[in-house]
């Protein structure tokens, strides 16, 4: 019963950490598609938006890393916690801090996802 939670969450842990990891390639090659799709001078508006836009491809890069960092502690932590123990019982920290941890994840999603759409959006109006 154990083995099976914990492989269960540590599946967890590492399809987010790979999916983690597709978000930041992807935060990459968006800021450099902005960057191409900026080839001639912008309105104050346009440019204020440029920023913005960058600024937030900074920020979720950061918050990616960030969250990454925090699910494989997390993941070593339940590694460490079970290993040479046979009757290790999950606490409530645990599963709610792998929990918290779903969560920002989950959120994590939703915020790229509009990023994504409104750079889209951007890069369709300067063009």
């Amino acid at each position: 019963m154990v083995q099976t939670e914990m492989s269960q969450l540590t599946t967890e842990c590492n399809d987010w950490r790979e999916t983690l990891r597709s978000h930041r390639d992807e935060l990459r090659q968006l800021q450099s598609r902005l960057q191409q799709a900026v080839n001639h001078p912008l309105s104050k508006e346009e440019q204020t938006e440029l920023e913005h836009l960058q600024n937030q491809l900074h920020i979720q890069l950061i918050n990616v890393h960030d969250l990454k960092h925090a699910v494989k502690m997390h993941d070593r932590k339940l590694n460490y916690e079970v290993s040479g123990q046979t009757d290790f019982q999950f606490s409530d920290n645990v599963s709610a801090y792998h929990e918290n941890l779903y969560d920002n994840y989950h959120t994590l999603q939703i915020t790229l996802s509009e990023l994504n759409s409104d750079l889209n959006h951007f890069v369709q109006i300067i063009k």
